[in-house]
């Protein structure tokens, strides 16, 4: 399997090429040369096989020879190492758990993923490889108990100041080691540009192996259709399912559409959005325009201006109409989010983060319109992760799982910067020329 740019001006590559690299030179995404095809026997054996079988099936063809067969199989068996159950919530809906990994988000999947396969390739090339990675929430946790420790890695995270949740924060900044934490004076978006600027850096580039653990990654993007399958192997239902997906920047929806391309039975899929709600307006109307995000909620979808969707369109070839009878895309107000919190809750005793919330209001809208279909939605986080929120809406208190109680009880260890691409550089530098970055004030020097 070869890997192309979306511009276009870049060579093509392999696995590892592209899963090191991140970005290609001319600052596109990489996209695969093709999308390989599920036989019919894969599919129907679903019910019979383990998560790692099913994640080494799937990633096989994408990884080709970058990683030997044993090895694959034991990075799948780490990265698919807890429970990913779809529970029914009420009559026509259930709900992919994906919140049962060390970092209660959908995202320890990818994230896992990823960290093995750099791991693996570092200790190939013998050479530290640095990874950059901008979070609006979630993405950050992950990313660092993934890589924590991964011998020849080190993880230089950007999130926006005050726009976390107090674990979000907890899990990314309490780790230290190998992993840096930057606090941005700013927004996502802020955060976004600045990781774009240093895959742009000519200078930051011939220092050494710069890469990215965001969904732009080609290993922690595709990694993603995993647990699309997985929910299939529990499906019971005779109807394919209505698939809704909590919406921000859009890997994570474009790797279930990669798997549906691939054969996976599902019938349509959701982009449920909150107020950010670019991709609702692209689908109503066929115009993308790109805005500031607004403050949520449900914040790790506070994006403005998704990356992914440039896939999206790749994945379809532009194709506005087909696209729009694949995808629907509602949006909805923090109000419509609480309101469903509380809703679920006072009916199911099923408690929802707001992210979850959002994709739960996005099925229903769906189903009220096409009573006849059923479906399930992604539960991308665990409520702890919103505890202060969430309780207020429920007027409960949030147990906080066992394995992650002592990062609750960690200390913040974050650089706190404006976003001003010279303070990330100059970062960027002292790790590569392994310096000590001193935490919690602004680095004017190493």
């Amino acid at each position: 399997m070869k890997y192309y740019s979306i511009n276009r001006n870049s060579p093509e590559v392999d696995f590892k090429t592209a899963t090191i690299k991140g970005l290609a030179p001319d600052k596109g995404l990489y996209f695969p040369e093709y999308i390989p095809k599920w036989n019919a026997d894969f599919i129907s054996n679903l019910k019979n096989m383990s998560p790692a079988e099913i994640g080494f099936e799937i990633m096989k063809p994408y990884v080709g020879d970058s990683i030997p067969d044993d090895e694959l199989m034991q990075i799948m068996q780490q990265t698919l190492s807890f429970d990913i159950p779809l529970k029914k919530i009420e009559e026509n809906i259930y709900c992919l758990e994906l919140f049962h990994g060390p970092t209660l988000a959908f995202k320890d999947i990818g994230a896992r993923f990823l960290s093995r396969c750099l791991g693996y390739f570092a200790k190939q090339q013998n050479e530290k490889i640095i990874i950059l990675v901008a979070t609006s929430g979630d993405t950050g946790g992950a990313v660092a108990d993934g890589f924590y420790n991964v011998p020849g890695t080190e993880v230089v995270i950007l999130y926006p100041s005050g726009k976390v949740s107090e674990v979000q924060e907890k899990q990314l900044t309490g780790l230290g080691g190998n992993i840096h934490a930057l606090e941005i004076q700013g927004d996502f978006d802020d955060c976004q540009r600045l990781v774009k600027l240093a895959f742009a850096d000519d200078e930051l580039q011939r220092l050494g192996m710069l890469t990215s653990a965001n969904s732009i990654n080609i290993s922690r993007w595709l990694s993603q259709q995993i647990y699309y399958a997985i929910a299939l192997s529990q499906w019971e239902e005779n109807t394919l399912p209505v698939v809704s997906v909590p919406s921000g920047n859009f890997g994570n929806l474009c790797a279930g559409l990669v798997a549906q391309v691939s054969g996976l039975p599902i019938k349509h899929f959701i982009a449920a959005c909150n107020q950010n709600d670019v991709f609702t307006i692209y689908i109503e109307t066929g115009r993308y325009e790109p805005t500031i995000s607004i403050p949520t909620l449900s914040n790790a979808m506070d994006v403005g201006n998704p990356s992914n969707f440039i896939r999206i369109l790749e994945l379809f070839g532009n194709d506005y109409d087909k696209i729009k009878e694949i995808i629907s895309s509602f949006s909805f107000t923090d109000e419509e989010t609480a309101n469903t919190v509380k809703n679920v809750y006072k009916s199911t005793h099923k408690i929802l983060d707001p992210h979850t919330a959002v994709a739960f209001a996005g099925l229903k809208t769906y189903l009220a319109d096409n009573p006849q279909e059923k479906g399930f939605i992604l539960a991308t986080a665990h409520p702890l992760k919103f505890a202060p929120t969430v309780e207020k809406m429920i007027d409960q208190k949030i147990n906080i799982p066992e394995h992650i109680q002592h990062i609750m009880n960690s200390q913040k260890k974050a650089t706190l910067i404006t976003p001003v691409f010279s303070e990330l550089k100059k970062i960027l530098q002292c790790i590569f020329n392994q310096v000590q970055v001193q935490t919690t004030i602004k680095p004017t020097n190493c």
